[in-house]
């Protein structure tokens, strides 16, 4: 961390009153430039500093941290005997005098190697943490640990699953820093293989910043389905959007591309689900799960009350038309029409039951247009070189 000279007091005082609120730690960007007090980011626990450092990096800017104790102990040190003061042009060095009283400090080199075990165990619980929750499971740790020990630039992770019947490999891409012995997990190539079918489909997913796709919301992608996720901007604000991929366009790396359908589209989930007589919505929890999973991208199983009888049929959402996808037990599309008349079927046998007439009750219409059948043999068959 570089401060200019001007700012030394202000700067110790800062670091100073943050101890005392109860932060230990403070992270920068790690660059030639001097650090203003605005630029400074305090945390109270060292896995906090470092997931913000590891989720800021990149190859271009590196973030790094200091512990304020260390760091506000060493500038009061340096205020009082100016010969400990690291300065050129200006520019005082308060990391380079937090290593150097480090170098004071006797078994200074024992508590450096310890450091260094407890950095590199941090990283590695990062990343089995991060591969879990992109949904690797547990199956890849000690792969992970054993690829980390090897050092070496870069690594690869394969893996292998399956969704129903289609078959999906991933191979989970590792490097480590140009700074710093610090691994990051950068991106998955996914491969799906239809059953009885020798052609797949193939696309990378980037882990950038928080703005992850698990492995299922990936597969349910690369299914045609939509996910709603909350992605963050490049001014670190975040928001909600659904996420469609666009089978009719890649980019330079053979990458179908991602359509966004943000909040101000218009596509309210849960407006369009009250339109259908599903059973599950009358029930909070149950309406809360199927939410839920539709969100993730999911073909969800749902109850359809039709007649007076219940029906299972199957669901997704359709936010480019506002609507939902509905299909049968034997995954035949119903359409639109078909819907609504299930739909006006179900309002006419409650009203009769609440009225003992029976008075013809007025459709609620779906959002969008009816969608013509989807061919699911052009995605299935779409293969990436």
């Amino acid at each position: 961390m570089k401060i200019k000279k001007d700012d030394y007091k202000d700067m110790l005082e800062y670091l100073t009153n943050k101890r005392w609120e109860g932060e230990e730690f403070v992270a920068f960007l790690d660059d030639f430039s001097p650090t203003r007090k605005e630029e400074l980011y305090t945390f109270s626990t060292e896995y906090d500093v470092m997931e913000f450092c590891y989720e800021m990096s990149t190859d271009l800017d590196f973030y790094n941290f200091l512990s304020i104790r260390s760091a506000y102990k060493t500038m009061q040190e340096a205020a009082a005997n100016t010969e400990l003061l690291i300065e050129k042009d200006g520019i005082v060095d308060v990391s380079l005098m937090v290593a150097v009283r480090y170098e004071r400090l006797e078994r200074e080199q024992l508590n450096n190697n310890q450091n260094s075990e407890v950095m590199n165990q941090k990283n590695f619980e990062y990343l089995r943490d991060q591969v879990k929750y992109t949904g690797f499971g547990e199956g890849l740790e000690n792969d992970l640990k054993q690829k980390i020990q090897e050092g070496n630039p870069e690594f690869k992770l394969p893996y292998e699953t399956k969704y129903g019947n289609d078959t999906v490999n991933a191979t989970l891409n590792f490097s480590q820093s140009k700074q710093s012995d610090m691994y990051f997990f950068n991106s998955y190539q996914v491969n799906v293989q239809k059953e009885n079918n020798a052609e797949t489909m193939e696309q990378t997913f980037y882990i950038n910043k928080g703005n992850k796709i698990t492995l299922k919301e990936a597969y349910n992608l690369m299914e045609g389905r939509s996910v709603n996720k909350d992605l963050t901007n490049k001014d670190g604000q975040v928001y909600n959007t659904w996420v469609e991929m666009d089978f009719k366009q890649s980019d330079n790396n053979g990458n179908f591309k991602l359509k966004h359908y943000h909040e101000n589209y218009g596509y309210d989930l849960e407006a369009v689900l009250s339109k259908h007589p599903i059973r599950e919505l009358g029930n909070e929890e149950y309406k809360s799960n199927l939410m839920d999973s539709l969100k993730k991208g999911n073909l969800q199983s749902a109850t359809f009350q039709v007649n007076g009888a219940e029906q299972k049929q199957y669901i997704e959402a359709n936010p480019q038309f506002k609507t939902i996808n509905i299909y049968d037990s034997s995954m035949q599309r119903v359409g639109n029409r078909q819907a609504k008349k299930e739909q006006q079927s179900e309002g006419e046998s409650r009203s009769a039951k609440q009225d003992g007439k029976k008075e013809k009750q007025t459709p609620a219409e779906d959002d969008g247009p009816e969608i013509p059948k989807v061919s699911k043999k052009r995605k299935k068959n779409q293969s990436i070189s």
